[in-house]
């Protein structure tokens, strides 16, 4: 099967392997040549438009960081939709709203496209070794035909229902992640500030109820060690929260977590911490607190 990938950052470039690994003839484009060519040197095909990949693949998969990104990439001027042939299968594993999906999902169906909303979870780590969690909307046939592909990538592969249901399960996801991130700021740097040693409370929690992925994921890998160059972002997370949010406005479902969360977001962002990974959203409140919670030989103050 030819497969395409538009997006080699630090979620497509992994997917790309994985996919290569698994034999599967791959074509790929992203907006700066330099991943591209990385690609090539381990066996890809370099496109320079979404609209040559789509013209050399049957599933096309794409990694974007926002809804009107992915719009524009799939259905703008040169897109994947002008490259593409009836029956083939465009695969969004982006994280967008609902109404995007469903968008998209009618104008590629008008031209004998299916689209499938397929984000994923399981960051960085994931995507290189393959564990990846597939949450998929759309027509299931089509799911069916792309399984294959999607089995390259993740480990947990789940058909939710018609287009926009992948979406739902990942807005949800990512309100869980975006709480219990502020959540996990908000205890480390109680327990540092009333004179607990840092890495020795973060090993009982790690052992405790109060523990979660998100804990044991960002307190041993970026804040004890005081490093915040990211795996996923505090931009892309405050993107997912405000897509949640919107999406509550939509149904009518109060999220005043999510909302308080955002804010939290928000002031890591206003104080240019944006690019830096969403454990440093622990990064404003050790400055309000004036302590830091790093481990012996953690780097105090670093973002």
């Amino acid at each position: 099967m030819r497969v395409g990938l538009i997006g080699l950052g630090n979620m497509g470039r992994p997917m790309a392997r994985n996919l290569l690994k698994a034999g599967f003839e791959l074509t790929v484009h992203n907006r700066s040549r330099p991943p591209v060519e990385e690609m090539v040197r381990a066996g890809a095909r370099g496109a320079t438009s979404p609209r040559e990949v789509a013209q050399h693949c049957e599933v096309l998969l794409t990694s974007l960081p926002t809804p009107p990104v992915v719009e524009e990439v799939l259905l703008g001027e040169g897109g994947a939709l002008a490259g593409a042939k009836p029956g083939d299968i465009f695969v969004d594993t982006s994280t967008i709203d609902p109404s995007t999906a469903r968008r998209i999902a009618a104008a590629t169906r008008e031209r004998g496209v299916e689209f499938l909303d397929a984000p994923v979870s399981g960051g960085t780590t994931g995507a290189a070794a393959a564990t990846l969690t597939v949450m998929v909307g759309g027509d299931e046939g089509a799911f069916e035909r792309a399984r294959p592909v999607l089995e390259a990538i993740g480990r947990n592969i789940h058909y939710l229902g018609p287009s926009g249901s992948g979406c739902i399960v990942k807005l949800c996801n990512q309100i869980l992640v975006g709480i219990n991130q502020a959540a996990v700021a908000e205890a480390l740097v109680l327990g540092a500030k009333a004179g607990v040693d840092p890495e020795a409370m973060y090993e009982v929690l790690s052992t405790s109820l109060g523990t979660s992925a998100v804990l044991q994921r960002a307190a041993p890998n970026f804040i004890l060690k005081g490093q915040f160059e990211p795996g996923f972002t505090i931009d892309l997370l405050y993107k997912d929260l405000q897509l949640a949010t919107g999406l509550g406005k939509e149904t009518g479902v109060r999220l005043l977590l999510t909302n308080l969360a955002q804010q939290v977001y928000e002031e890591a962002r206003a104080l240019g911490w944006g690019g830096k990974d969403v454990a440093a959203v622990i990064l404003p409140l050790e400055r309000l607190a004036d302590v830091g919670v790093r481990s012996a030989g953690g780097e105090v103050g670093q973002g």
